[in-house]
């Protein structure tokens, strides 16, 4: 059994319940979106019209949870660690699996996560065990159908130096949300760093380090927060899915 294959099975078993980060590392980890069919191709657009947040990797048959590319065998409905829910643009207290909502007319979207270069992010010296946060932005992103909303961003400390490092290193995973889009001022982006959507609000600026900035998954949630569209599932930040890809695999030499 891969290092990828065990993490889904703790997880289907309820073994592992905490976020995917440090989990399988080297192993593309992605994002998950789950609609109603007939919003899937307005939403299939909005990610492509605004790729850096959204890099789709996997779209399933409608009702079909196996994600038979990335990972066959797997279960969308269970192998992700907690699953947010979103009715009529309004989130509901999250599951443990999505057994219970799960319908025929359900189509699945995995999203490339930025959680998937870590493991390349250590190799170069760069430590990625710390904690990061989930910002709203006042950077908006390109419309389709009813899906709009304002670009969410991942941030993480790091020294001036780590910052080039980590740039040059994420830029070679362009499906996981590539290198960052933002480094310094938060409130350039319109970031408050006290009111993240995940992590602790920012109490004070580590000395000598600077906020570096990606792209984020979350993204096409607030979207759907936006559209209020009558369902969406989704995973909870952080807790991902993890692939049988291996990240090199998808990296740009």
């Amino acid at each position: 059994m891969t290092p990828a294959q065990q993490a889904r099975a703790d997880i289907r078993a309820k073994r592992h319940a905490g976020t995917t980060r440090g989990l399988a590392l080297g192993y593309v980890q992605c994002n998950l979106v789950v609609l109603p069919r007939e919003l899937a191709f307005d939403f299939l657009l909005y990610c492509q019209r605004n790729q850096r947040a959204c890099p789709v990797l996997e779209v399933c048959d409608p009702g079909d949870p196996e994600p038979r590319r990335l990972a066959p065998g797997a279960d969308l409905r269970t192998d992700l660690p907690r699953y947010a829910v979103y009715r009529d643009g309004v989130r509901e207290p999250d599951v443990t699996d999505l057994l219970a909502l799960w319908r025929d007319d359900l189509v699945a979207f995995l999203i490339g996560s930025g959680i998937t270069f870590d493991a390349a992010l250590e190799r170069a010296g760069v430590p990625t065990q710390r904690d990061r946060w989930v910002l709203r932005t006042t950077l908006p992103t390109e419309r389709a159908g009813r899906f709009h909303g304002d670009l969410i961003v991942t941030m993480r400390w790091l020294t001036p130096a780590q910052a080039i490092t980590a740039t040059q290193v994420t830029s070679r995973f362009p499906f996981n949300h590539g290198a960052p889009i933002h480094i310094g001022d938060p409130a350039a982006i319109g970031a408050d760093l006290g009111a993240p959507l995940f992590g602790p609000p920012v109490q004070r600026v580590p000395a000598g380090e600077l906020p570096v900035f990606w792209a984020c998954g979350v993204t096409p949630q607030e979207a759907a927060l936006a559209a209020r569209v009558p369902l969406m599932l989704a995973h909870a930040p952080a807790h991902g899915f993890v692939t049988d890809l291996r990240a090199d695999e998808l990296s740009i030499p």
